[in-house]
């Protein structure tokens, strides 16, 4: 178990004195042309409606960081955003305001710069196609850029930032008061006595102000960290530096791993930038923490990054991610819908939306949540935005949720958009020559469309030729009818054979017991469940729900009374190993965290594997009794939460406000959001760690309110490195925060 840490000092390293010298280009692609474009600025048009299209001067700011436009407000001349604001930039008229307000004349010359969190997209055309494409290219060379730094190198050139800040009078020098606001900046409140103290020391020249020198001197004491001086200097036994051999025993001792003196002298070679240590093969402190702050030093296993589970079984043997009334941005009564929602989710590798059709104007359907004051968006826009971006993070199959509500002309209109659009990614009969008797696998599905609906007959008339309709009406989907009053029937609907066709391995049935099910239900046929009902069926009949999943789809539902898109908790669905456990993604909530969490490995790809005891037609695992089987694994989970690093304000207007953080479960620390230090240990009992997850959460402590979120990080257990790590954190919207993190000690043992 790790050494209990205090706080002390470490030598700053060469990409901070870039920095202090003020080479911000050595991390923007100096002598980059697309990059001096972006320095020299130009016009573009910002686009907001048919009628409101405005000339505005933009341009990169010399940190290489933010962008700069005017605006024509009173108040507002000046206007800036941050590049790390910038979620992604797409080149043509591919958002939802482009598509509106412009003519498909102009699509070369249009891009737009989506942002993070819920701030309105910005859309721009450029004089020219040209100009567009060095604007689109310039701003993702600089994203990718600060994207590939290394957690220290962002931490270093956040702190200098804020320096810079600091110094009002842009002198090059920094004064006592200059000193205590940018202490504020960084989230650190000090009394005038510790202030002026930390001061004088590093005022060798006693002119009262700091430059030069004396600034990395201030520097120095100010990114110190104690914690790392501990474990490098336990392990540092070669001439006061870590040999290659000293650095195997940090890796076989602490950190567990199977590592050869092969494999840690590549460390040095890859992070050590002290020449003269690095040709005697060894590791400085500096070279020690920037290793510490890669990929090779963080809690999550750098293997699962990447697609790494097998990808060959059936489908219904993996959790997919999936969402709930995909269209909504905001709430379920009057919010609007866009085709950007479904973007959006795409994009974050979710692999089941949803689609509520409704008759439209002029013949064409639309997608809203019916009976409410929710915006419309039409069908044919939002399979067209699906087609564009379904691929874009995963290669892994879409499923498409229709829960139809049309008149049998606009259901052929509905076939005709999904077959014309979506051509041969979409699945319109089964694979192979036969009828299948189990799903094909999601590497066989790659690339595919499936479509989730109601089928007028059973899929073996595909390879009988047979036209025969059993009936051309069928009952509304579960999910429609739980929405009615109380009171109200299912009503039936008449479904077009055209549409009925193309549903294929997703054929919507109504649950009637898991008896009636394994008698009486085809693999392809699917129920969808209601939270309250999936619940219950966990709790009174969780191995029969586990065996109904092993060869058929689930798909769980929020309630429809979570009219604010609240969510419900997604662990127990899949512990009974529910697929397609459908949330509101456009609401950040510790139940979206979970989600985040549970599909973060095998390369962010949208489906994770079940465990083996939810495949195996002999297991009797039941998650509320845990009786002895092979996924009764008895574990201890050691940790300790040792520091926090830079951790962001709450409420950035307020300068003075400063954060009391506490990672969940510690006391909390006053006044100091930058570099708090906690040092306290845990222990958990962990029973079945292929289904645990592991979840931190930063809060700012509040004695009269409910604490507020600074950051939270979740993964799976299996995904955890053991030994010193350091955890990333993300805003409440799922986003990395730029150079802040946990460092904690992390050990997973066996239970005596």
């Amino acid at each position: 178990m790790p050494t209990t840490l205090t706080q002390s000092q470490m030598s700053v390293s060469p990409v901070a004195l870039c920095l202090l010298r003020g080479h911000l280009r050595f991390l923007c692609l100096e002598g980059d042309a697309d990059l001096q474009f972006l320095l020299n600025g130009g016009e573009l048009i910002k686009i907001r409606s048919t009628s409101w299209k405005k000339n505005r001067f933009f341009k990169l700011q010399e940190d290489c960081k933010t962008m700069w436009h005017e605006s024509r407000k009173i108040f507002k001349k000046n206007q800036t955003f941050s590049i790390d604001d910038i979620d992604s930039v797409r080149m043509g008229r591919q958002s939802e305001g482009l598509n509106k307000h412009t003519d498909t004349s102009v699509e070369e010359q249009c891009f737009s710069i989506i942002f993070k969190a819920r701030k309105k997209n910005l859309d721009l055309m450029a004089p020219s196609r040209e100009e567009a494409k060095r604007w689109v290219s310039g701003l993702n060379k600089i994203i990718n850029n600060l994207h590939n730094l290394s957690r220290q190198q962002k931490s270093e050139h956040w702190i200098i930032n804020c320096m810079r800040k600091a110094d009002k009078n842009e002198d090059n020098k920094m004064t006592l008061k200059e000193l205590k606001h940018f202490l504020r900046q960084i989230n650190i409140e000090v009394d005038d006595t510790y202030a002026a103290d930390i001061f004088k020391r590093c005022d060798k020249s006693n002119s009262g102000s700091l430059e030069g020198s004396e600034i990395k001197h201030f520097y120095d004491l100010l990114t110190h960290r104690e914690e790392i001086d501990v474990i490098y200097g336990k392990y540092a036994e070669t001439e006061g530096q870590m040999s290659t051999r000293d650095l195997l025993n940090f890796l076989l001792n602490e950190q567990r791993e199977q590592a050869s003196f092969e494999d840690a002298l590549k460390l040095i070679e890859k992070y050590e930038m002290d020449g003269t240590a690095k040709e005697k093969k060894h590791m400085t402190k500096d070279g020690f923490l920037m290793f510490l702050v890669q990929e090779e030093g963080s809690i999550f296993n750098p293997a699962h990054k990447h697609v790494y589970q097998d990808m060959s079984q059936p489908l219904n043997h993996y959790y997919i991610s999936s969402s709930h009334n995909t269209y909504l941005m905001e709430d379920q009564l009057k919010g609007p819908s866009s085709t950007e929602a479904y973007i959006k989710v795409l994009m974050k590798s979710c692999r089941c939306v949803e689609l509520d059709c409704w008759d439209g104007a002029n013949g064409e359907p639309v997608i809203y949540h019916g009976y409410t004051l929710t915006s419309k968006v039409l069908f044919r826009d939002v399979i067209k935005a699906i087609k564009d971006f379904a691929f874009k993070t995963s290669d892994y199959p879409v499923i498409l949720s229709l829960e139809n509500h049309c008149s049998v002309d606009q259901q052929k209109l509905m076939a005709h958009h999904l077959i014309s659009m979506l051509g041969d990614a979409l699945v319109t009969k089964p694979l192979g020559n036969t009828m299948p008797t189990n799903f094909p696998s999601p590497e066989e599905l790659k690339g595919k469309f499936l479509i989730k609906g109601k089928r007028l007959n059973k899929l073996d008339a595909v390879f009988t030729n047979s036209n025969t309709i059993e009936e051309d009406t069928v009952s509304e989907e579960d999910e429609a009818a739980d929405c009615k009053e109380n009171g109200q029937k299912k009503s039936k609907i008449k479904l077009a054979k055209e549409l009925s066709d193309i549903v294929i391995y997703c054929k919507s049935v109504h649950f009637n017991g898991f008896e009636h099910a394994k008698d009486n239900q085809a693999f392809y046929e699917m129920s969808s469940f209601k939270e309250s009902k999936a619940f219950n069926l966990a709790e009174t009949s969780a191995t029969a729900f586990m065996h109904h999943n092993m060869d058929k789809l689930s798909r769980i539902y929020p309630a429809g009374s979570r009219t604010d898109s609240s969510n419900y908790n997604p662990v127990p669905m899949w512990n009974v190993g529910c697929q397609i456990v459908a949330l509101n993604f456009q609401t950040p909530s510790k139940e979206m965290y979970l989600n985040q969490g549970r599909f973060l490995p095998n390369g962010f790809c949208g489906y994770i594997l079940k465990p083996e005891f939810q495949r195996s037609l002999s297991s009797q695992f039941d998650p509320n009794t845990l009786t002895r089987g092979p996924w009764l694994k008895r574990k201890i989970f050691h940790v300790m939460v040792i520091s926090a690093q830079q951790l962001p304000k709450i409420n950035k207007d307020k300068q003075k406000s400063i954060v009391d953080p506490l990672v969940r479960e510690t006391h909390h620390i006053n006044n100091n959001g930058f570099n708090p230090m906690w040092n306290q240990t845990f222990q958990f009992n962990i029973q079945v760690p292929e289904l645990a997850l592991v979840q931190f959460v930063v809060e700012d402590y509040d004695s009269t309110s409910q604490n507020d979120l600074i950051g939270q990080y979740c993964l799976p257990l299996t995904s955890v490195q053991n030994g010193y790590r350091h955890v990333p954190l993300l805003t409440k919207r799922g986003d990395v925060i730029c150079s802040a993190g946990l460092f904690v000690h992390l050990m997973l043992l066996d239970a005596q």
